[in-house]
């Protein structure tokens, strides 16, 4: 038997508890081909080790540019930052305490438009014409968008749900509605039905507590099975006619997670073990108090415990501060408090099997191939939205190395899908030297009508320090044509920018990251959303602004395959309502395609030459000249393309491939038909 040899160039639930205890949520193109520089990764990672910082933390960038850096403004100083939206030349960041809108024009220098001051975590925020949505889950947002909270358990004046804005003037929106929700919205997404162009919908991921229905009728919090109303194991789906969006209103509330049990996930890592223990065991030579989730123990605050001994002096109808005997009693109780707190048995369970996920955290949609990748919990989705008031879901994978399903996104021609894992709630250091490459990762799928095929993981693998919150979050498709590229925030472990064409072997091509906060102590920071829009990356910095980015060319990327992915504008994006990107017919687009056939060896070196050659010729002709030139030239790739590869046997059952062959024939037709596509415009 002959063998050919081809010749190549040279994790949620300990996240709730924490939050729990803490109170607080969660231009001219090259046609000199591949440029050679910055090529391999740098041997010693400049991300480890920068010193520590607010403004003046130490940086390290490869192949990434840092435009700017905004801190946002006064009212927002020291609040969280969240996702972002854009639209026209600007970009809406969400932030705990509203929203801040931002003039890109010049990503050099963004500037204010507005701060929108209206409290509510996370205000996750979406935008589809005049319209602005925003997520409002905390128990403090108010519907008068007032600063002071809402303190009562059951209020009428608490705002859960959705907020909408119009934004036709986009310097004073105007608030026109909300749609309470049982659970909140943590997240949501819009989505447009291609056949139902009166309305918009979205739908919302809650991922707090049931409301009481003495504050929001209707809401439920016993499981389906005994009552049908339960607002567990759903989502709420919205309607917004645009004609009259303050018509808003549920109108399905899809139970996509049926018949799910509970999937087998990981356990803390052993060294986060061993520090819980040895943390609680002092908490309680000292009079602390501890209690124990997923089976790790966990130092209770004195916010969350005094109003409980509070509670137990008033119940023996006493005054005066907790005594002894208070404190021994309500350590008697406080496990069993925290169990109910967390759902230790939580709604659903039969027979000791515990249900699946109660909800979603993030739910991305590609309305132009009718699919969603749903990030919920414990599983990974994939939805059939062809109607979109009625997603439902038609296959669902699970990963014991996945602790917290929490975003998705599809490639382009929708073959793939890649989950995100935000082990440890996103404000716990999960990317240090002692951390599984496996955990707090990404996991990229192949899809295949309803089923989903796993290839491979991709981590940032630069290891941070003990202070600084890491783990996989938010990212988007880079434009690159013919690749499959990805930016995506890993808070305090920077930006990285990916690979994932091959879905079994990603690679990082591109990276920034700062130093932490503080050296001493956990401070949370970083990227919590890095995502492209027409020809820049913006990241949302929880606690520096808004930072922009330049790609920069290098081995991985050519500067014609930037200039290519800068042809692709967009009106508006929310990176959760994925769009089908399409490249203008363009001499970039055909240029970037030979270089990806340069740089993988998958078109004979003289005849990337010649290739690059007939292109510059066929640029500098017009009209019918232009037009024959490329049509010739389009057949010569496709001749190309047809060949397949050369081989010539150099002994006894081994063969290479000759100098001239093609080893890239799907790639050499997709240039064919870029320069066909050129060909046919106008010129």
């Amino acid at each position: 038997m002959e063998s050919v040899i081809t010749v190549r160039g040279p994790l949620r639930s300990l996240s709730l508890a924490i939050a729990v205890f803490s109170l607080a949520a969660c231009a001219s193109s090259s046609s000199s081909g591949v440029e050679r520089l910055s090529t391999p990764a740098p041997g010693k990672d400049p991300r480890v080790g920068l010193r520590a910082g607010l403004v003046d933390a130490g940086q390290a960038a490869w192949n990434l540019r840092l435009v700017s850096n905004t801190p946002p403004s006064e009212k927002f100083v020291g609040v969280t930052n969240s996702d972002l939206s854009f639209i026209a030349n600007y970009v809406i960041q969400g932030n705990y305490n509203g929203f801040e809108v931002w003039d890109i024009s010049n990503p050099a220098r963004p500037t204010l438009k507005i701060g929108y001051l209206c409290p509510a975590s996370q205000s996750d925020v979406s935008v589809y014409r005049n319209l602005l949505f925003v997520s409002g889950e905390g128990t403090g947002g108010r519907l008068d968008c007032g600063t002071q909270g809402v303190h009562d358990s059951v209020s009428a004046e608490r705002l859960r749900g959705i907020r909408i804005f119009d934004v036709s003037d986009i310097a004073n929106p105007k608030y026109l509605a909300n749609v309470q929700t049982c659970r909140g919205s943590h997240t949501h997404t819009v989505v447009i039905d291609p056949h139902d162009t009166a309305n918009v919908y979205i739908y919302v991921s809650g991922s707090a507590p049931v409301r009481s229905p003495n504050e929001l009728p209707g809401c439920v919090k016993a499981p389906p099975d005994s009552n049908p109303s339960s607002a567990l194991f759903r989502i709420e789906v919205i309607k917004v006619p645009l004609a009259a969006p303050q018509q808003a209103a549920i109108v399905s509330s899809p139970r996509i997670f049926d018949s799910l049990t509970e999937a087998p996930r990981h356990a803390e890592a052993p060294e986060d073990i061993a520090a819980a223990a040895q943390a609680a065991a002092a908490a309680r030579a000292g009079g602390g108090f501890t209690a124990s989730v997923s089976g790790m123990e966990y130092v209770l605050p004195p916010q969350f415990i005094g109003p409980m001994l509070d509670s137990v002096v008033r119940a023996r109808q006493g005054t005066g501060a907790p005594t002894g005997a208070d404190s021994t009693a309500l350590r008697g109780a406080l496990q069993g408090i925290v169990d109910a707190l967390v759902n230790a048995v939580p709604p659903g369970t039969k027979n000791g099997v515990r249900p699946g996920p109660s909800q979603c955290h993030d739910i991305t949609v590609y309305p132009v191939i009718g699919l969603a990748g749903g990030a919920c919990g414990g599983y990974g989705l994939l939805l059939d939205i062809r109607d979109a008031a009625n997603p439902r879901r038609i296959g669902a994978v699970a990963d014991s190395n996945f602790s917290y399903w929490h975003s998705a996104t599809f490639n382009n021609d929708g073959t793939k899908l890649l989950f995100s894992d935000e082990w440890g709630g996103g404000g716990q250091p999960k990317c240090r030297t002692t951390d599984k490459p496996q955990w707090g990762a990404d996991a990229i799928f192949v899809v295949s009508a309803d089923t989903m095929r796993f290839q491979s993981y991709y981590k940032m693998m630069a290891p941070q320090t003990p202070f600084e919150n890491c783990v996989a979050h938010n990212g988007s498709l880079i434009p690159i044509p013919g690749r499959d590229v990805m930016v995506q925030g890993w808070y305090q472990g920077g930006i990285s920018v990916f690979e994932w064409t091959d879905p079994a072997h990603p690679k990082e091509i591109a990276f920034f990251d700062r130093g932490p906060m503080d050296s001493t102590k956990m401070v949370g920071a970083g990227s919590w959303s890095a995502y492209w829009y027409n020809g820049y990356i913006f990241s949302s910095e929880i606690a520096r602004g808004l930072d922009v980015f330049a790609l920069q060319p290098s081995g991985f990327l050519s500067q014609n395959e930037i200039d290519a992915a800068k042809l692709v504008h967009l009106d508006y994006l929310n990176v959760q309502g994925q769009p089908k990107l399409v490249w203008p017919a363009s001499f970039v687009v055909a240029r970037a395609y030979v270089d990806q056939l340069e740089r993988s060896n998958g078109l004979a070196t003289d005849r990337v030459a010649a290739t690059r050659a007939a292109l510059a010729r066929a640029e500098r002709l017009k009209g019918a000249e232009r037009r024959d030139a490329l049509t010739q030239l389009a057949t010569q790739l496709n001749g190309y393309a047809s060949l397949g590869n050369e081989t010539v046997v150099v002994a006894v059952g081994v063969r290479i491939n000759a100098p001239g062959g093609t080893t890239d024939q799907a790639k050499i037709r997709t240039l064919a038909a870029a320069v066909t596509d050129l060909a046919n415009a106008d010129h």
